[in-house]
């Protein structure tokens, strides 16, 4: 491991992290374009969870054929749940509650608030039982309080916006038709991100069970993706009643689609989970704070969006919290490391030590 993320074998995972990011980034602007052309959320949801699963159907079929374990009954309602979690509740910048929350604020908000996942992802572990708090450990304590930095964080961004830092004119959209949204749709849109968040940590610890039991990543995301798109395609005929909306034309709406399912789904996926064999989850969770940097520029550049102080020192703030509980984990995961490394050394000494006094 020391060897990959050092020197020349950091420099590829460091690329790919970073391209996933920009990738990331770029969803929620282009989530936001596309409903600025006056595509309906809900079919976009269900046209880029179809197309990911044809994408991902080869994948699936033919990657790891021979250590698959059966695909079973049980297996397969574990699959149907985790995409109903998903397609309602998370899978950031590609649900209802990520669409609606971008929607009503900005591509920024967004990007600053799914910084909050490891804090709410580890308040939801200790609630489950998956982690433990021991109040004098330093570990323990950096966790607790980045968890805590971290939701104030995300308070500020919600509640204050502040005087403007910069305003962008170069847009390629006319003011006529971006509205800057009222103060009221900045904080329902924050509510949805912060919901988005919260229902995207339930829905890690949900995949965490799921995983150990069935530990195929491909065959549960296609499952899934499989899943999404019936429910999707289910809500959405209930929810959109016009005909006309389901008509797709060579627009901003089909660039969109596509992007979000080729690239923001499945490019991104096969980056992220390439980076995490090579260089381990926690480097490739550092990546996260950079999508605030991708998605303000993009925002600026794209949308026109104003970047107000109240933004900057929220997104800050998620950012400090953020370190923290990875700190906080990191440091933890070495202790455990150095306890097994110690006891693993102990059991081998006995015998020898048994032999000599013999």
């Amino acid at each position: 491991m020391t060897r990959l993320v050092n020197g020349t074998g950091k420099l590829l995972p460091f690329v790919g992290m970073m391209v996933a990011m920009l990738t990331q980034s770029g969803s929620m602007v282009v989530i936001k374009v596309a409903m600025i052309d006056d595509i309906n959320k809900y079919v976009m949801v269900v046209y880029t969870f179809a197309l990911s699963t044809i994408l991902l159907l080869p994948f699936a079929l033919f990657l790891h054929r021979s250590e698959r374990p059966p695909l079973t009954f049980s297996a397969l309602c574990s699959f149907f749940l985790l995409a109903f979690f998903g397609i309602l509740l998370c899978r950031s910048s590609g649900t209802i509650t990520a669409y609606v929350g971008i929607e009503l604020s900005s591509p920024t908000l967004a990007s600053a608030l799914l910084n909050l996942v490891p804090a709410i992802t580890f308040v939801l572990a200790l609630i489950f039982r998956m982690e433990e708090v021991h109040w004098r450990n330093s570990s323990s304590q950096a966790k607790v309080l980045g968890t805590i930095v971290s939701v104030t964080g995300a308070l500020v961004v919600i509640l204050y916006k502040g005087p403007l830092i910069f305003k962008a004119y170069w847009s390629n959209f006319s003011s006529h038709i971006l509205k800057v949204s009222p103060q009221l749709n900045w904080i329902l849109g924050g509510i949805f991100c912060v919901a988005d968040s919260l229902f995207t940590s339930m829905w890690y610890i949900y995949q965490s069970s799921v995983s150990k039991k069935y530990p195929a990543v491909t065959v549960i995301v296609f499952f899934q993706l499989l899943s999404s798109t019936m429910l999707c395609g289910v809500f959405a005929l209930i929810a959109v009643r016009d005909p006309t909306e389901w008509k797709l034309n060579f627009d901003i709406g089909l660039i969109g689609i596509l992007y979000q399912a080729i690239v923001a789904t499945v490019i991104r996926y096969l980056l992220c989970t390439w980076c995490v064999l090579k260089a381990g989850p926690l480097f490739c969770a550092m990546f996260k704070p950079v999508g605030i940097i991708f998605t303000v520029f993009m925002g600026a550049i794209f949308l026109a969006d104003d970047f107000s102080l109240g933004s900057l020192i929220g997104a800050v703030i998620i950012v400090v919290g953020f370190y923290g509980v990875l700190w906080g984990k990191s440091r933890e995961e070495n202790e455990i490391a150095k306890g097994v490394e110690n006891l693993e050394s102990s059991c081998h000494n006995v015998p020898l030590l048994q032999n000599r006094n013999r």
